[in-house]
């Protein structure tokens, strides 16, 4: 009985070690440095304010937040469809598991393996460039290396499982019956998904939106990569001050300045989905 009771004593502290660790001991040596001057140690805000008077880094702030906007919006515009395959379309379990498999194995590969894939993909003399040459949609090669467009095709590709995930867990806990009672009582598909199902599945849904959105936010590999270098976005700033100018004062500054921008939109998010629910 002793034996029983001491077990989840230590998996508590193992759990508060491990978090302190790995997490606050790390995060506090950021802010520190933030807040202090090279060498003096002297408590300064210079460098928020150096960051926040930069119109350079506000011009970046907002490309990284459009971008990880947008990775969220066309995640969740694929994959909630395809949750719902796998949960109500198939009804053959050992093709269900196959298509899990598949959705599920790429997240084992290296975001970096992944990231070249892409960039060899989206060359301009890529697979995507030449189907689309061959069908004679375009005329000519579309640059999607060094843009937007080539960065969110990559962040979606990496994400999505998020998404398919979250939302197909929530999707396969509802019961079946207020779909039959919805029906029974004279509600068409349409009405049935939008009043019932969409906000039963609410929880995953934003769930899975927060992680596409946060890893999206802080996403480094794959922007520097399909960007080529002609795109910046926050994490890649942080790195150069860090890996390049070794300013880790100001690399701080920018790293908290990232993570609190990215903890009011979640907020937001949240309060967001909270509010829809209290209304359905």
């Amino acid at each position: 009985m002793k034996r029983m009771m001491l077990t989840p004593f230590w998996l508590l502290i193992t759990t508060v070690v491990f978090f302190t660790a790995f997490f606050l001991a790390p995060f506090t040596v950021v802010i520190i440095a933030s807040l202090t001057t090279e060498g003096d140690q002297i408590f300064t805000l210079q460098h928020y304010i150096k960051v926040l008077s930069d119109q350079y880094n506000w011009n970046v702030i907002a490309l990284t937040f459009r971008i990880a906007a947008l990775t969220t919006l066309i995640s969740l515009l694929l994959g909630y469809p395809l949750a719902w395959y796998l949960v109500r379309i198939i009804r053959w379990k050992a093709w269900r598991r196959v298509c899990i498999l598949l959705v599920i194995i790429p997240m084992f590969t290296s975001n970096i393996v992944r990231s070249f894939g892409w960039m060899v993909l989206l060359g301009r003399t890529g697979l995507v460039n030449q189907s689309l040459l061959s069908s004679g949609l375009i005329e000519s090669p579309v640059r999607f290396l060094g843009s937007e467009l080539g960065i969110l095709i990559g962040m979606v590709y990496i994400l999505l499982p998020f998404i398919v995930l979250a939302t197909g867990n929530t999707l396969a806990q509802i019961d079946p019956s207020y779909e039959q009672a919805s029906n029974d009582l004279g509600a068409n598909p349409h009405t049935t998904f939008f009043k019932i199902i969409l906000p039963l599945t609410l929880p995953g849904v934003i769930s899975g939106a927060i992680m596409v959105f946060t890893l999206a936010a802080s996403a480094y590999v794959t922007p520097a990569l399909l960007s080529g270098g002609r795109i910046s976005v926050v994490s890649m700033l942080i790195f150069q001050q860090y890996s390049t100018v070794f300013n880790f004062n100001y690399g701080g500054a920018l790293s908290v300045v990232l993570l609190f921008f990215t903890l009011v939109m979640v907020g937001l998010a949240g309060r967001i989905g909270h509010v829809r629910r209290g209304k359905s």
